[in-house]
């Protein structure tokens, strides 16, 4: 079978090379992809949004799966419109796409489902804001409503940051993402991402992972889109993951299909294990990044047949046969390290010179996922971007992986890079 993969990141890389593996495939086509993404199928010169663009690309290739990677062509409805067209899509629908695309409906689903989550406001006007702001307690979490990149959050630690937020938020920091806010109660306890691949009905959960969002060692300074990860994520025990299922993705699923927009594709869980258990988060419309790569670096068996049985709802009744064919017991400890350009998350400068990528390639266990690259003029290796490599390694134990994804990290010669030097922190605090 052929595929068409939607997208350019690392995520994007991961999908495609475990795809690739797949005895069913015989060429992925990926676009507008990357130097690494190159290495595995054909790519083509057609943005994730251009979505006039990708239906002609699509019509064109004549894909039997079309696997959308990114958010933002979710959002903008690609998966309808190429339904439409006849093809076989995995991801979800315009609609069922707002649980990530606005902040405020999918907290008014939860609510309407009984999931357990933050307390919560929206608000477009700043002085409702701040009101609501003295009404709840230090830190405080503001979201843009929007999709931000992965990085339209913000924690304030006292009041007058909270209000200074409120401010640049509803003025655009954030663009039209912002234009509307959502301020939620602060949740304690510690974060981990679960994945569920679903026809709308059946579904699948994958070892659960962490990653680390903000950009310095210790989870100090601002947010990112991601600078590491782990799986399997010893935070989520198998009691916590029952109530996940039970609490939290059961009655989204069923609610969703009930209100009419069944959710068909990944459903991303960013949960909070709380005291009281796990609360969401936020949900996400795509695989996590860096936690896609960590989940396809670790998975012994082949994903593609699930992939296509989410999109031709194939799933139900059928989960244990495709479980067995993920070989998820199997499923290696795995950790990536993102490197990242200097600068980030801020503004970076673009076009140094990457070496060595290869050399980390042949170390044991260890595979490295371009993000953010591009070749000049000359054939060489460039950084593209904020995220730019994710140096990936699985092993018999996480303390294995972690120490060969950082082996992995000293074979490649970046200066202009840098990485978080401690990913994994907690679960090897745990032992």
């Amino acid at each position: 079978m052929n595929i068409l993969l939607i997208g350019s990141g690392g995520r994007e890389h991961a999908l495609a090379w475990k795809m690739a593996q797949s005895p069913l495939v015989d060429v992925v086509h990926s676009t507008p992809g990357n130097p690494g993404m190159d290495e595995v199928g054909p790519c083509f010169d057609v943005g994730p949004t251009d979505i006039e663009n990708l239906e002609k690309l699509t019509l064109q290739i004549e894909p039997d799966l079309v696997v959308i990677g990114p958010e933002a062509p979710l959002a903008a409805g690609l998966a309808d419109l190429l339904r439409a067209r006849g093809f076989d899509v995995f991801g979800p629908s315009r609609e069922a796409a707002q649980l990530e695309a606005s902040k405020s409906f999918s907290k008014a689903r939860m609510t309407a489902y009984g999931v357990p989550t933050a307390a919560y406001g929206e608000f477009t006007e700043p002085g409702l804001a701040k009101a609501f702001l003295r009404k709840m307690q230090a830190p405080y979490v503001l979201k843009a409503d929007g999709l931000a990149g992965g990085k339209g959050v913000v924690i304030a630690e006292t009041l007058d940051d909270a209000d200074a937020a409120v401010e640049e938020m509803l003025d655009g920091r954030f663009g039209d993402a912002s234009a509307t806010l959502v301020i939620e109660e602060f949740m304690h306890g510690e974060e981990a991402s679960i994945f569920v691949i679903t026809d709308g009905e059946g579904a699948i959960y994958l070892p659960a992972a962490q990653d680390h969002k903000r950009v310095g060692d210790g989870d100090t300074g601002p947010n990112t889109g991601g600078m590491g990860a782990y799986a399997p994520a010893p935070v989520v025990t198998d009691e916590i993951m029952a109530r996940v299922k039970a609490e939290i993705a059961e009655p989204m699923l069923k609610g969703m299909a009930k209100d009419g927009m069944p959710y068909q594709g990944v459903l991303y869980i960013g949960v909070m294990v709380t005291e009281d258990g796990p609360k969401v988060v936020e949900f996400n419309a795509r695989f996590g990044d860096p936690e896609c790569q960590v989940l396809m670096k670790g998975l012994k068996g082949d994903i593609v047949p699930a992939l296509l049985a989410s999109a031709t709802s194939g799933l139900k009744g059928n989960e244990e046969a495709f479980e067995a064919l993920l070989e998820l017991d199997g499923f290696e400890p795995t950790a990536t390290v993102v490197m990242a350009m200097t600068g980030y998350p801020g503004s970076v400068e673009k076009g140094s010179v990457i070496k060595h990528v290869g050399k980390a390639n042949d170390l044991p266990g260890v595979h490295v996922f371009h993000a953010g690259t591009d070749r000049n003029d000359l054939g060489m290796l460039t950084a593209n971007g904020g995220r730019v490599l994710n140096v990936t390694a699985s092993g018999a134990t996480l303390r294995e992986a972690i120490d060969r994804a950082y082996a992995g990290v000293e074979a490649i010669d970046w200066p202009e890079g840098f990485c978080r030097r401690d990913i994994g922190w907690r679960a090897l605090e745990r032992g």
